[in-house]
């Protein structure tokens, strides 16, 4: 196949065809005696799987990946491909876990005004509110569940709760009533940390949910292509 061939079959364009050659996302072309490149249905495969893989998990570690299967024993091929599963499973996961984190506190979700100065709570007014000691409080700090500010004051320094802080307690009291481990408490709590820009909006995680979903499906259908580059069959 020419260039234009391998372009007009592939959906790219023949620049993007040459560009995608140079930077080992396909092995490299043979040359006919004119000079000109010669690919095959070898490079039309690849290109197909990128175009999935790129959408998956994004073009720059779409290209990372393909120039590893290109070069490396099908074992670290596989591997490769399978970690790239493992990490569109974890996002979906994080982003599970910080859905499920702001469904426990829907509602104080609702209402909670922009962070202020005086929209804060001591210890004592925290665990009062929560309805838990303020060895609790101070345990979950420690673990990584909770961080509040501190203040300087006369006797040294003391906690102080801003809205994030409340907010993570309030996560951390509700999952903790509701049977969860620590362990998975800290993911839930990290994931809203990490998801700042969505995390008011149960919405906009469902649409990262929905996003993940796709992405996911996109690397199901590169599957059978990759397994192909990998571990090529024959080919005439």
């Amino acid at each position: 196949m020419t260039t234009a061939a391998v372009a007009a079959a592939s959906g790219y364009s023949v620049q993007q065809v040459r560009d995608l050659e140079a930077v080992g996302v396909l092995p490299a072309a043979g040359r006919a005696p004119n000079g000109y490149r010669q690919f095959s249905a070898v490079h039309l495969r690849a290109l197909r799987a990128y175009r999935e893989l790129a959408y998956a998990v994004g073009p720059v570690e779409a290209r990372s990946t393909m120039r590893r299967l290109h070069r490396h024993p099908p074992e670290q091929g596989a591997a490769a491909v399978g970690a790239l599963h493992v990490r569109l499973h974890d996002e979906r996961e994080q982003a599970l876990a910080a859905r499920h984190a702001l469904e426990a506190v829907r509602e104080e979700a609702a209402t909670d005004a922009e962070p202020g100065t005086a929209d804060s709570m001591t210890i004592s007014e925290l665990s009062q509110a929560l309805g838990v000691k303020a060895s609790t409080l101070r345990f979950w700090e420690k673990a990584g569940l909770v961080a509040p500010d501190r203040i300087t004051t006369r006797a040294g320094t003391a906690r102080r709760y801003p809205l994030p802080a409340i907010r993570e307690a309030r996560i951390t009291a509700a999952l903790r009533a509701g049977g969860y481990r620590v362990p998975d408490v800290r993911t839930a709590v990290t994931a809203v940390r990490e998801l700042s820009d969505v995390s008011h909006s149960l919405a906009a995680l469902d649409t990262r949910l929905e996003d993940i979903a796709a992405r996911t499906l996109a690397l199901l259908r590169a599957g059978t292509l990759l397994a192909d580059i990998i571990e090529p069959a024959d080919e005439d």
